[in-house]
């Protein structure tokens, strides 16, 4: 579905995406963790297109989307009009939730379509219902976020990013800006997500969403994949890998 051809992105002199080479087929679950640092954030962010990479082909459906060449041959970002279809296509869901204040729960998740899919109010309405009573928020749809806990805020930011429809999901660091008691709220919703089998790449250091989600995990270090492969390898006593084994042996 997307596809990624060695990818770079550098910020002056420092390379944090280092020719990844990244394949994601529809109804994947793909679990990236990796040390504070090593490109996971910026590679996500590069998937939609939030981030400008250096270097690299970005391909949906098998065609280079996103970027072109200008007249002296370096690569530059397509312009809006090109991107933000593209974008809406890839939904995002990020550490800090970034929902609206102003407007409430329910109006956070029709935002999205009816101002940027045009799409009519009263199907968007009974869509947005219907996804919040999939995240367990139906009673909060006229509260605002202001009067909801970070776990509420963090589904409500899961069932605007799914109000897109988009063909991906993207999930950068969920349960990071939560406290303990509210990170299991959060995993119960997008482990439903995964058993509907939506296609989700998860960027995050909480080893459950690893070890009962995964189709694959990815280890990332230094802005390289230095491990791609099963849960059950990944985790296994034998793994010999010493960046590797001395990670786990600090998260878990």
């Amino acid at each position: 579905m997307i596809e990624l051809q060695g990818v770079v992105k550098r910020f002056g002199h420092f390379t944090a995406v280092d020719h990844v080479d990244l394949d994601i087929e529809a109804g994947q679950r793909i679990v990236i963790i990796g040390p504070s640092g090593s490109g996971k954030t910026t590679l996500l962010r590069m998937i939609n297109f939030l981030e400008k990479m250096d270097e690299g082909v970005i391909l949906m459906d098998g065609k280079p989307v996103g970027y072109r060449r200008d007249k002296k041959g370096r690569l530059v970002m397509e312009k809006p009009h090109v991107i933000c279809p593209l974008r809406s296509e890839i939904g995002m869901v990020f550490q800090h939730f970034h929902l609206f204040p102003h407007m409430t729960v329910l109006q956070n998740v029709m935002e999205g379509p009816v101002t940027v899919k045009k799409e009519p109010k009263e199907d968007v309405r009974k869509l947005a219902m219907d996804l919040l009573g999939k995240v367990g928020l139906l009673d909060k749809k006229d509260t605002y976020p202001a009067f909801l806990s970070g776990g509420q805020k963090q589904r409500v930011a899961i069932a605007r990013a799914l109000a897109m429809r988009p063909r991906l999901m993207l999930f950068d660091e969920p349960t990071s800006a939560l406290d303990p008691e509210l990170v299991g709220e959060v995993f119960s919703t997008i482990k439903g997500l995964a058993e509907e089998g939506i296609t989700m790449v998860i960027v995050t250091h909480q080893m459950g969403f690893a070890r009962e989600m995964a189709d694959r995990v990815i280890f990332m270090d230094n802005g390289k994949f230095i491990f791609e492969g099963h849960p059950e390898d990944l985790f296994s006593e034998t793994m010999d890998h010493p960046r590797i084994r001395a990670f786990l042996q600090k998260v878990l």
